[in-house]
């Protein structure tokens, strides 16, 4: 099954395409045409480079570079539409759909954040209880903090 996360950025991709294809032929616009190329369909490829991450960190730092792309198309938008080489119809749909794509990145990376320290602590917290010693304190701790356990 596919996410909506990479659907979107697919979707927007192809968008981003037709927009690039309308700059060079309609406009003759050559230069920004290309940043907008490259970092509106960098998204996605970076959302499907995190499907094969090494790690969790590496897979983390995919979506935050997608995400950093995702501000850096926002701000070639504003620019096309305040130099009147998109309407405001296009830039609005456009713009609608990059900030859906940043708020999808913000809460995947920051759910993958949690579940990467969660495992971390829980890595820790088993890897700290094989010292025999840390057992024993953890028990003398917990008869200290609740007599009645014992």
């Amino acid at each position: 099954m596919t996410s909506p996360l990479k659907e979107k950025s697919f979707a927007f991709a192809v968008e981003i395409e037709r927009l690039t294809q309308f700059l060079v032929n309609e406009k003759k616009e050559y230069v920004l045409s290309k940043q907008v190329l490259k970092s509106g369909t960098a998204i996605g490829t970076l959302i499907r480079e995190s499907e094969y991450a090494a790690s969790k960190a590496d897979f983390i730092n995919k979506l935050t570079v997608a995400l950093k792309e995702a501000n850096e198309i926002d701000f070639w938008l504003m620019l096309l539409y305040k130099t009147d080489y998109i309407s405001k119809e296009k830039f609005d749909k456009l713009q609608s759909d990059c900030k859906e794509l940043i708020a999808m990145l913000i809460s995947s990376i920051k759910t993958s954040k949690g579940r990467m320290n969660l495992s971390f602590i829980t890595f820790n917290f088993t890897l700290i209880l094989q010292f025999p010693f840390v057992a024993t304190l953890l028990q003398v701790l917990t008869v200290v903090s609740n007599p009645r356990a014992i």
